[in-house]
């Protein structure tokens, strides 16, 4: 796939792409506040090669590296002001999907010295454009990189709230597949998890179109054949990591076009309450929503082109998909109807042929978790 033809954002591939482009950092500003969590953009080799390269350009930086799972708006807030007290006039993000839409949201803040924690989400209080964002993934699975969407978390941690913005795209994105070399089995496959709701989901909504269908369809067929096809649990070799990386752009490409379905609002609940990692929480959800979706004529159709394009049955897509989770949990009445009510206003129920209604989300829940 070419990725030079997502014009909102620059995307460079390859081993060493970042090293190999100091004027990006130099056409970004003189100061960055570099977004990281606390080890993984690290240990994955990225940060030595983001300090090499702001060398290269003459740009002085500061460090930001406290960004958790599923960040939440007020951190985010303060890393704003750190970022204005500091003269910081670009921002780069490395890491999963968490720093990347965390450096978005800073680079919100840092441009709005007025914004308190919830007012990014509001235009007219958030009236200046963001900071310019580099971003490095060093998974795959979000697709951060590709698009403007920043998930944050509100109300103390129970909630999740998307600041979305066109000065929200990064200006360049960094896929370099050795940055997930470090990442282990088990996170490998969550994230290549996640990517794959989005090219399914993406494929399925009403809102595609010719370039989020050529998205969706290479990166579900590249991830389908390894995780499926080959059935990796373990022994990821660099190719597989490579293809999953571009996979997982690709996938990110699609869903800024068309967003995505409901497994991620259903799939929120879990990871909030129960921790589960996000991929393995939209997984756990996707064989409802490919059978919801069979229901009509329009989702049957395109459940079938997409399953003939990756060499399966919509049979198999919708019992391996969610097996794969490997999620098993009970969740009682109480607590399921308390979980909905978290996300049952979310505009990704209305993004598929089929809009299943909140007496077809406690149902889901009951045959998932008892």
């Amino acid at each position: 796939m070419d990725f030079s033809t997502h014009k909102p954002v620059r995307i460079f591939t390859g081993e060493n792409c970042l090293s190999a482009h100091p004027e990006v950092f130099r056409e970004a500003g003189r100061r960055a506040l570099i977004v990281t969590g606390a080890h993984g953009a690290d240990a994955s080799g990225a940060v030595d090669d983001i300090l090499s390269v702001l060398k290269q350009a003459d740009c002085t930086y500061v460090r930001f590296n406290r960004i958790p799972e599923n960040p939440p708006a007020p951190m985010c807030c303060e890393a704003g002001r750190i970022a204005r007290e500091e003269g910081c006039d670009f921002i780069v993000a490395a890491g999963g999907g968490s720093a990347l839409d965390a450096g978005k949201a800073i680079a919100g803040y840092a441009a709005n010295p007025d914004c308190g924690p919830d007012d990014i989400f509001n235009d007219t209080v958030r009236t200046n454009p963001c900071l310019p964002i580099i971003a490095v993934p060093t998974t795959a699975g979000t697709g951060s990189e590709a698009v403007r969407y920043s998930v944050l978390t509100i109300d103390g941690g129970a909630r999740k709230k998307t600041f979305k913005h066109p000065s929200a795209y990064p200006k360049a994105s960094f896929v370099d597949p050795r940055y997930t070399y470090t990442l282990s089995d088990k996170y490998t496959a969550s994230t290549a998890l996640d990517a794959l709701a989005h090219a399914v989901e993406s494929y399925l909504s009403p809102k595609s179109c010719p370039a989020s269908e050529e998205a969706a369809l290479y990166a579900a067929r590249e991830i389908w054949d390894i995780l499926f096809r080959q059935n990796k649990t373990t022994g990821w070799t660099k190719e597989d990591r490579t293809r999953l990386s571009y996979a997982a752009c690709a996938a990110g490409v699609a869903i800024d076009y068309t967003g995505t379905g409901f497994p991620h609002p259903l799939g929120y609940c879990l990871t909030l309450t129960r921790g589960t990692p996000h991929g393995e929480a939209c997984a756990i959800f996707e064989g409802a929503y490919l059978s919801y979706n069979r229901l009509t004529d329009a989702g049957a159709a395109r459940i079938d082109a997409l399953a003939e394009t990756i060499g399966a049955t919509p049979d198999e897509m919708i019992e391996r998909i969610p097996e794969k989770s490997g999620i098993h949990l009970t969740i009682g009445p109480e607590e399921r109807e308390s979980l909905i009510d978290r996300v049952a206003g979310a505009g990704n129920f209305a993004n598929s042929p089929y809009v299943i209604s909140r007496g077809e989300m406690s149902d889901i829940f009951a045959r998932l978790f008892g």
